[in-house]
């Protein structure tokens, strides 16, 4: 079962896997050429999380937490909106992975700018998260509810992590090398 620890860790965990984008946007930066197949496993790996835990996270959120607290609904619709933005953005960055990885020639320019456009707002999104989101959970549930409430979602993300660990284990190792945001 997931708690409000478990989403703080996942949260960290999201953070790290970003870390390791801003490292490659680093080197592309610089002129470098990074391995595309790496961005592409982070990439399908935070689509597959979004998917998998996100958004069931974001509808019990709106659908328990807006029902019992009316004032949620504006962090409710901001989270929405921006979740939605994030999506689109990172829809656009696996696109361009894509066209990379089938050699079509794509200008690195343009996937640089996609790739820190789409690592800036994932950023702000976590600080929403981690700042808005997670405090309004503790004051407003309580922990039978938060219980019940993550009891809900998918407890994918720890086999995720060994999945990764196992099949990328140089990517794994960057990852826990990078550094963890509530250090």
């Amino acid at each position: 079962m997931a708690s409000l620890n478990q989403l703080r860790r996942d949260h960290a965990n999201m953070a790290r896997l970003l870390h390791v984008l801003l490292r490659r946007h680093k080197h592309l930066e610089q002129g470098e050429r990074p391995d595309f197949h790496l961005i592409r496993e982070v990439v399908d790996y935070i689509l597959e999380y979004m998917d998998g835990f996100i958004m069931p996270l974001e509808r019990l959120y709106s659908e328990h937490l807006l029902a019992k607290e009316p004032e949620a609904e504006a962090l409710s619709h901001r989270m929405a909106d921006d979740y939605q933005a994030l999506r689109k953005r990172l829809n656009l960055l696996s696109e361009t992975l894509d066209m990379i990885l089938m050699d079509h020639v794509v200008p690195m320019e343009r996937f640089t700018e996609d790739l820190k456009t789409y690592l800036d707002a994932h950023h702000a999104y976590l600080k929403v998260e981690r700042e808005q989101l997670f405090p309004f959970l503790r004051r407003h549930l309580t922990k039978a509810e938060q219980n019940n409430l993550l009891k809900m979602l998918p407890d994918g993300t720890q086999a995720n992590l060994s999945r990764l660990r196992e099949d990328y284990p140089e990517l794994y190792a960057e990852f826990k090398e990078a550094p963890s945001p509530f250090a």
